[in-house]
């Protein structure tokens, strides 16, 4: 379990961690420090050993970073999370400041008109990052700088570094073996002239490698870095004691495995070109190459593509884990609709229910990120995590939004569904109609091949914006093949350029939120596929949405007045589907609540 930052550690956090950095900083002549949410790995979720922003500030979320100047601490944080912030931090002493509008580079020109220095671990800030706030800061007078991380020095019980022992993901849930995927990435990198890529995704490395592990909460990665060759032999930096004999074997003569501290001295005695991720790579991997003379070559991942692309294996691994956890949820929405009514559940209780049905599959891992139960006004916290601070109660007349899912070992899965507690509330009815109006218009998209998600997020705000309203955060995100749940590079965004292409599986999760009300969220996940033509159409390419998400939506918060005839189709297809597919395998409670539950419109 995640360490509960908000409970156990917010009264030590703020004024003395902040005092003590503000030493630490006067010391290596600094005035000021970045504080990111991101370890070396540039990942999601950080071990807790890497929980440095939480550690200082109380904040919890997935995003973020402080900047601690000697006057002021700036914690930067998305529209996901400003809410959130202002209940976790001290703000006598943390300033919540709305990023991405608000960028560090004109937010330190304003803190510092004279001119300073501000530190940098560069393990932990990608070359673009960096990059991009030198440029906010040109002729400024303020300096960036290298320097040794100043939060390590001050936190004096550190966790230690996580030590779960790595596993194989079997060729029948992986599609491919790794040497041909090796091979496959290692001619791409001859294409391109170069003689090595430098991969630090741990993500990357396990799909390449057909490897999984336990080194973060929520994600089966194995925390390490790699050096992938042109001649498809693979240098692997790791822990060793996580490979056992047989994970040795499986990896092959064609992968070396060294500890994670000859990682940067083997960057120097690489030979010839060397690609490197700007978005994702440390600066520091920069300054070592550069240091021994080598030709970078900045270009993307070479394996996030690919990784993207699910092949059939995989498709039917998520297909699998997809209907296990349908009739767990069926069981769970069972419970809570006969429970919930009656009072007297919190958000704990319904968190812990939830779990314990998809535990009682056998074949659950963990579940695929902390699970968001908001009761009411919490719902509009986009990633809430209730701690025993915040538990509320669920109260009949209210809705409750609870966004979950699992890692099973077959696949990963991401649901919201947003529910009635007892009477419906009816300003609620509009909102979730128009949300359900938008998930449903991403479900029947066809669109031309080429397209990319934010071509598409349109579609999902649409009945929304003609009502004045919106939300906050993207429409959809990637998701791997028993891997992370938030994977790149595709998603449904008005900020994403990478085309959608069949294999991508997203979210479609549009959402409302009203703050001191309610928050509404409807997901489900899709798989993009190559659409079949229709009579009269063009000879272009089209592709189009597959639903994987088999799961009832609450027809007793839909407004249908506000629903076309179209949209009433789908959503009774949908419910016979689920009906098909779910009723027969679940308890006979759960299949008398599952048949009212898809009843036609």
């Amino acid at each position: 379990m995640f360490q509960d930052f908000t409970s156990k550690s917010a009264p030590e956090n703020g004024p003395p961690r902040l005092a003590a950095l503000r030493v630490q900083m006067q010391r290596a002549g600094l005035d000021g420090f970045f504080v990111p949410r991101a370890d070396a790995h540039q990942g999601e979720y950080v071990a807790e050993r890497d929980a440095r922003l939480a550690w200082l500030t109380g904040f919890t979320g997935s995003a973020g970073f402080c900047i601690a100047l000697n006057d002021r601490a700036g914690v930067f944080v998305d529209g996901r999370y400003r809410v959130q912030v202002r209940a976790e931090v001290d703000l006598s002493a943390f300033t919540p400041v709305n990023w991405p509008e608000t960028k560090p580079g004109p937010w330190l020109r304003e803190a510092l008109p004279q001119g300073g220095r501000v530190g940098f671990d560069p393990w932990l800030h990608t070359r673009r990052e960096i990059a991009e706030v030198e440029k906010a800061l040109e002729g400024s007078g303020i300096e960036l700088t290298d320097c040794e991380n100043l939060i390590d020095a001050i936190w004096a019980d550190r966790p230690a570094p996580p030590s779960a022992p790595a596993r194989i993901h079997p060729m029948s849930l992986a599609g491919e073996d790794s040497a041909a995927k090796r091979a496959r990435i290692a001619r791409g990198l001859r294409q391109r002239g170069v003689a090595a890529g430098v991969l630090t995704l741990p993500d990357s490395i396990c799909w390449l490698l057909n490897i999984r592990g336990a080194d973060l909460p929520r994600n089966p990665l194995v925390q390490c870095f790699a050096v992938l060759h042109d001649n498809a032999h693979l240098t692997l930096f790791a822990d060793l004691a996580k490979f056992s004999p047989e994970l040795r074997a499986h990896l092959g003569a064609e992968v070396t495995l060294r500890p994670v501290e000859a990682f940067a001295p083997g960057l120097r005695s690489l030979i010839g070109p060397v690609q490197v991720d700007p978005a994702s790579a440390p600066v520091q991997i920069g300054r070592e190459l550069e240091a021994a003379g080598h030709q970078i070559v900045w270009a993307e991942d070479p394996c996030l593509l690919p990784k993207a692309y699910k092949n059939p294996a995989e498709i039917a691994g998520m297909e699998a884990a997809h209907h296990r956890d349908a009739c767990a949820m069926v069981e769970f929405l069972c419970w809570l609709d006969e429970t919930a009514p009656q009072g007297g559940l919190t958000e704990v209780d319904v968190v812990t229910a939830l779990e314990g049905f998809r535990r009682a599959t056998n074949q659950l891992i963990d579940i695929s990120f902390d699970t968001i139960c908001g009761a009411g006004p919490n719902g509009v916290i986009n990633h809430y995590r209730v701690t025993e601070a915040t538990n509320r109660p669920v109260i009949p007349g209210e809705i409750l939004l609870v966004d979950s899912g699992g890692q099973y070992a077959d696949g990963t899965t991401d649901i919201t569904r947003t529910v009635a507690v007892g009477p419906v509330p009816e300003d609620a009815r509009a909102p979730f109609t128009r949300v359900l109006q938008g998930m449903i218009a991403i479900s029947r998209a066809r669109w031309p091949k080429g397209l990319a998600g934010r071509d598409l997020d349109p579609l999902a705000r649409a009945p929304l914006w003609m009502a004045g309203q919106d939300y906050d955060h993207g429409t959809g995100h990637g998701v791997g093949a028993a891997l992370c749940v938030h994977e790149g590079p595709a998603r449904i965004s008005r900020i994403s350029d990478v085309p959608l292409a069949p294999g991508m599986i997203l979210s479609n999760e549009p959402g409302y939120y009203r703050e001191g009300a309610f928050g509404i969220r409807i997901e489900n996940l899709v798989l993009v596929e190559d659409a079949p033509a229709l009579p009269g159409g063009d000879a272009r390419a089209m592709l189009a949405m597959r639903t994987l998400t088999w799961v009832p939506i609450d027809r007793r918060l839909i407004d249908l007045d506000l629903l076309s005839g179209a949209e009433r189709n789908w959503l009774d297809a949908y419910h016979a589907e689920v009906w098909r597919r779910v009723g027969p395998h679940v308890s006979e409670a759960a299949r008398d609540w599952l048949r009212a539950a898809c009843a036609p419109l």
